[in-house]
């Protein structure tokens, strides 16, 4: 993704990295990008060819199933009673980003703060792991993330480590204990910490 993109229409309480890293784990390189999910089960559509066209498509689907579009694959509808007042807005990279990446900042406060608000950096990547699924699933501990208060406090560890290149977000995902400090889980591979030095802030 367009570094200058991410610089300028990211949520500021997101790391540059950690935008790049989410989109890569949970978005689309498409910012026509439309996901549909119906009784769990993915719809297949065609793919859209205009923004025109992507939002009759997201109207169409809203309100009866999940719907999921652009960069950030931000959840369509989220706040809106009548799906007529849907914008093309929602397709529109920079807003997408921007509002996407606003919403899993609170997806991040709200794991963050589940796990104790931790000061160790080595748990970032099963926080950020966390995080990503409950944006997919749209849930964290058997509530709607979406519609949850935000509980403010930190946002991951801004500024202090950005999360690893790996397929473990794609990882089943073992059954959450709270964690402090000291308590750094096995999670089955070694993290190249190398470029989290090389990132900090």
């Amino acid at each position: 993704m367009d570094a200058e993109l991410i610089d300028k229409c990211r949520d500021p309480a997101l790391t540059p990295a950690i935008v790049e890293q989410f989109v890569a784990a949970a978005g689309s390189d498409d910012p026509l990008a439309i996901t549909i999910k119906a009784d769990g089960r993915l719809v297949l559509i065609p793919k859209p060819q205009s923004t025109e066209g992507a939002l009759a498509v997201v109207k169409e689907y809203a309100g009866h199933a999940m719907v999921r579009v652009g960069l950030t694959q931000f959840p369509a509808g989220l706040g809106i009673r009548d799906v007529s007042h849907m914008q093309a807005s929602l397709f529109e990279p920079c807003e997408n980003l921007r509002t996407g990446t606003a919403l899993f900042a609170k997806v991040a406060r709200i794991v963050t703060q589940w796990y104790g608000q931790p000061t160790n950096p080595e748990l970032l990547p099963q926080l950020f792991d966390d995080a990503v699924v409950a944006w997919r699933n749209g849930s964290f501990e058997g509530e709607n993330i979406f519609k949850a208060d935000d509980p403010g406090g930190p946002t991951f560890f801004t500024g202090e480590a950005v999360p690893p290149r790996s397929p473990l977000f794609n990882a089943s995902v073992p059954a959450r204990q709270p964690l402090s400090d000291d308590a750094v889980p096995d999670v089955g591979m070694r993290v190249d910490l190398s470029r989290i030095q090389g990132d900090r802030q």
